[in-house]
């Protein structure tokens, strides 16, 4: 069903210079220390963004109807249509219906979202078996929307990292494990037939980007790269600073990076996603080391870089916006 909004004059003043980030994650309530929805939505006034999709993977998880209620209350009143929000995708039957239906019946309510490996947070589905599980209950409810997926296999993952040697976390997270978790999504969609778009999150490495392309021919399915894996390479990990480079997936090689700009300039990657997850210094720092990196800041300066990079002004529209707004059938 498609998203009404009140915005079309809007739209007809502003045409091709609208911008959507479609993966923060905004805080508030018990981690409104470290941002606020207002706060977050003000940071991407600055940075030229006028619509936000934001992550389930809250503090208090957005799982039903009540959850979703309870976060709209944070959005400033004269902020409302820019702001839309993930349910979060669990192995529960009754839970992933009422998820799928709420896509349909609000407006605010954007897509699903299901983290195959741990990250930031509890909502994670570890077991291939629940993963699978997922699009077999949504194909049976003809479920067309989009599923989001943080793709790292656990099984490929390790415990080597050590804070007092930060590049220990990409060794830690390895491009194997990101790509084996995109192999699996890939498979399970194409097994349990479900028609709805697999979007993976935040692509970090070659060996995704080649997956991504073959499955094109197969499958609906898009990806986002973030301005961080766009713009920095593990190196970042290895300076004096390298803990408030910590997230995950992790900063990669020189070559990934290379060929993540190259899949912007030629279509494989359909949209530049910011995956903004604010912590304090205090926290990345010390005990705990949380990932994850407020690249919302870095969005203004990414776009800017763009044009250096050969991508031309009708291809940055197409990743700030129309790809989005096709995929997710919105009417802004």
């Amino acid at each position: 069903m498609a998203k009404d909004h009140v915005s079309m004059a809007r739209l007809y003043k502003r045409k091709n210079k609208m911008k959507i980030d479609p993966h923060v994650h905004f805080r508030d309530e018990e981690q409104s220390y470290k941002e606020t929805i207002a706060h977050g939505l003000k940071t991407a006034s600055s940075q030229g963004v006028d619509y936000v999709f934001d992550m389930p993977n809250t503090s208090k998880l957005i799982l039903r109807k009540e959850d979703v209620l309870r976060r709209l209350r944070f959005v400033p009143e004269d902020e409302k249509e820019r702001y839309f929000v993930y349910m979060g995708a669990t192995a529960d039957e009754d839970q992933l219906k009422e998820a799928a239906s709420l896509v349909n019946d609000m407006k605010e309510v954007i897509g699903l979202k299901m983290f195959a490996g741990k990250s930031t947070g509890d909502l994670a589905l570890l077991k291939e078996e629940e993963q699978r599980k997922v699009y077999s209950v949504l194909a049976d409810i003809g479920y067309t929307g989009v599923v989001a997926v943080h793709c790292e296999k656990e099984a490929f993952m390790n415990d080597s990292f050590d804070s007092l040697n930060p590049i220990s976390h990409a060794l830690s997270r390895p491009n194997i494990a990101e790509a084996e978790s995109v192999k699996n999504q890939i498979t399970f969609v194409k097994e349990e037939g479900f028609k709805g778009n697999l979007h993976i999150c935040h692509v970090s490495c070659k060996e995704s980007l080649a997956l991504i392309k073959k499955a094109r021919d197969e499958i609906n399915i898009t990806c986002g790269a973030t301005p961080h894996h766009l713009l920095w390479d593990e190196e970042k990990l290895r300076g004096s600073h390298g803990l408030l480079y910590k997230m995950n997936p992790p900063l990669r090689s020189k070559e990934d990076v290379l060929a993540l700009r190259e899949g912007l300039k030629n279509g494989l990657i359909d949209w530049i996603e910011t995956d903004h997850a604010p912590h304090t210094i205090g926290e990345k720092l010390y005990e705990g080391f949380p990932s994850g990196f407020p690249s919302l800041y870095l969005y203004k300066e990414l776009i800017e870089k763009l044009p250096d990079w050969g991508i031309s002004e009708e291809k940055i529209t197409e990743l700030t916006f129309k790809n989005i707004v096709k995929t997710f059938n919105l009417k802004i």
